[in-house]
């Protein structure tokens, strides 16, 4: 078959050949084009399809309501709402959120609000006095009527339902004070699949814990018992009644280090018995060496021990570095180095970052030697 050759652009504006090889470009194409060229200018501001902002994951959210929720005053709770109006990203229980503050500091917050509710997001903070300073400024600062900024929510603590992606038949769960956060939509998550479950409910006085008005409405489900009256609890009483052969237990806690530690010494030889945690204070260093950071904006030298993070050490000269989940998973405290070998903890960097000479100061460090950090 003899095939006609019709010179034509190869850019994508202009219009095809006619179909039949009549005319250069096809005329109906061209007409349209030319009307679509004429009219789009004219239509466009009003357009309801006009593009978003880019979505850089950031919410701004008004707080609507403060509440002291612990009997020493030094834990508040807030809630907010989506700043514009509107519903807010689902979320599912034993999620967070990251708040920025209007410092640049960012810090993590568990929602423990009700994962139904798609107006409200709500989160509680204790007071740290001797902390970084970001608890201390939403204490002293924020207000009702505040606008601020949120990331997420991510949750890095996911309930896994029993029947449901979990083989245990029974949930037990286990708070330490402000621990109680993660684990409140867990407990209403429970009781709306009618599900077994038990929790103990620690801290250092009654007057200490939080939520104690909304926690007594499961009744004898949950144990409350405090250090200045009980003593610290053992792990049998935190892990509560277990069948010796098969407990087919699955248990959520989230508490200090010394306790979680505790439970994973204690359930180790229990496969048997699921366990989920997540720290609300930085790991321990293991097998650590002594190394040294060199901040290349400065010269200057930072010693970093065998049990510190480089991030501890960092901001001991540096106090405003960017910082948040002190674990290794939220990437706030990513840098490049620029000499030096990595010893990478992290477990959410990929090969090319980490080839690239990024790491994440609170978790990862130097098998020895010296770090030069972009800093």
């Amino acid at each position: 078959m003899n095939q006609r050759a019709h010179p034509h652009s190869t850019t994508l504006t202009a219009p095809p050949p006619h179909l039949h090889g009549r005319w250069r470009h096809d005329p109906v194409i061209t007409l349209g084009t030319m009307v679509f060229r004429a009219w789009w200018p004219m239509w466009r501001p009003v357009s309801p399809l006009q593009p978003g902002p880019p979505n850089n994951g950031i919410t701004q959210v008004r707080i609507v309501d403060r509440e002291v929720v612990a009997q020493d005053e030094n834990v508040i709770a807030l809630t907010v709402v989506a700043a514009e109006g509107g519903r807010l990203p689902a979320w599912h229980a034993g999620a967070h959120i990251d708040v920025l503050l209007p410092s640049g500091r960012m810090r993590e917050y568990s929602l423990c609000g009700d994962t139904a509710d798609r107006e409200h997001y709500r989160i509680a903070v204790r007071r740290i006095p001797d902390g970084g300073g970001g608890s201390i400024e939403i204490h002293d600062t924020l207000s009702v009527g505040d606008v601020i900024s949120i990331k997420g929510p991510r949750n890095a603590f996911p309930l896994a339902v029993p029947g449901h992606g979990s083989p245990a038949r029974r949930l037990r769960f286990i708070a330490a004070g402000i621990g109680i956060t993660p684990i409140l939509p867990m407990l209403a998550t429970a009781e709306r699949f009618g599900l077994d479950w038990s929790m103990i409910y620690t801290g250092r006085s009654a007057d200490s814990i939080p939520f104690l008005d909304e926690v007594a409405r499961f009744g004898d489900r949950i144990t409350i018992r405090t250090d200045d009256e009980d003593g610290l609890p053992t792990m049998d009483e935190l892990v509560g009644p277990v069948d010796d052969s098969r407990a087919d237990l699955a248990v959520y806690c989230c508490g200090p280090v010394p306790m979680l530690e505790g439970l994973r010494r204690h359930l180790a030889d229990r496969p048997d018995i699921e366990l989920h945690y997540e720290r609300f204070s930085p790991p321990p260093v293991e097998n650590g060496t002594e190394f040294t950071v060199t901040l290349a904006s400065t010269g200057q030298k930072i010693p970093v021990a065998a049990d510190e993070s480089a991030l501890a050490a960092i901001r001991r000269v540096v106090p405003s570095v960017p910082y948040s989940c002190r674990q290794g998973f939220c990437g706030t405290c990513k840098v490049r180095t620029l000499s030096g070998e990595i010893d990478h903890r992290d477990n959410i960097l990929t090969e090319p970052e980490r080839e690239a000479g990024t790491m994440l100061t609170c978790v990862s460090r130097s098998p020895g030697g010296n770090l030069t950090l972009d800093l």
